[in-house]
């Protein structure tokens, strides 16, 4: 894809500050769009990232917003208005998890994923859509998870969520598909990032025996589908679910 592919456009990329979000802000700003850096608590990690876009000849510059609260992300998008004065592509990004059995499953582990999962993605979108729709052109990635399409032990609340988000996905690409705007979701299976790290030796070899491709994915893989969805080449691609899970899904 031309270096120049996006000159000119604003990407929001929620939870930008590590992993697929970071990966995904420096794919963008290597294909030219301005980039705006969201992040909840890692400010360091932000501010890094701005910088480093910056020497790429972009503009950036990061935003603290919890995405689950309606009143931060009002605040945060009131902000981009006034300073890029439009959204051109979302990716919805942030997310957490809080893993226990259901039964042992408190109300605060559910609401907190719920909320920044997928009320985050409902307020960020609903906020970004209004801008989209004034340019009559927009690209809004979700990124959501394997485990949305097949389910996992200890996560209810997170299964939930990224299932929630795929319908959310084809009901939206449906309303705005007139509007040349796109909708699509990618679900990644386990890629190397900060959650995988921290697990054992043991777990890893026991996640192995679910992916046929037996290994992990890198955030690049996830990086380069959200550079190529965010392109005029994926004009035609709308409500899809796109999964790069090394075949966890089949």
């Amino acid at each position: 894809m031309s270096e120049s592919e996006l000159n000119g456009k604003f990407a929001l990329v929620t939870g930008a500050a590590k992993g697929i979000g970071k990966a995904s802000a420096i794919k963008l700003a290597q294909m030219g769009a301005n980039i705006i850096i969201n992040y909840r608590s890692s400010e360091k990690e932000a501010q890094l990232l701005v910088s480093q876009i910056k020497s790429y000849g972009k503009d950036a510059f990061a935003i603290q917003c919890d995405v689950g609260n309606l009143l931060d992300v009002n605040s945060m998008m009131s902000t981009i208005k006034n300073e890029c004065g439009k959204i051109d592509i979302l990716i919805n990004n942030a997310g957490i998890i809080d893993d226990a059995l259901l039964l042992r499953m408190s109300d605060e582990a559910w609401e907190r994923v719920i909320d920044t999962n997928l009320n985050g993605t409902f307020y960020c979108t609903r906020a970004a859509l209004k801008l989209m729709i004034k340019e009559k052109w927009g690209r809004i990635i979700n990124v959501g998870s394997v485990v949305g399409l097949r389910g996992n032990l200890g996560q209810t609340n997170y299964s939930a969520s990224k299932a929630a988000i795929n319908g959310f996905t084809f009901a939206l690409a449906k309303e705005v598909a007139t509007r040349n705007i796109t909708v699509n979701t990618i679900t990644p299976g386990y890629i190397n990032t900060d959650t995988v790290d921290v697990l054992s030796d043991k777990q890893k070899e026991a996640i192995m025996g679910f992916i046929p491709m037996k290994r992990f994915g890198q955030v690049a893989d996830i990086a380069e589908m959200i550079g190529y969805l965010s392109s005029n080449k994926a004009s035609y691609i709308t409500g899809q679910i796109i999964s790069i899970d090394g075949g966890m899904a089949i």
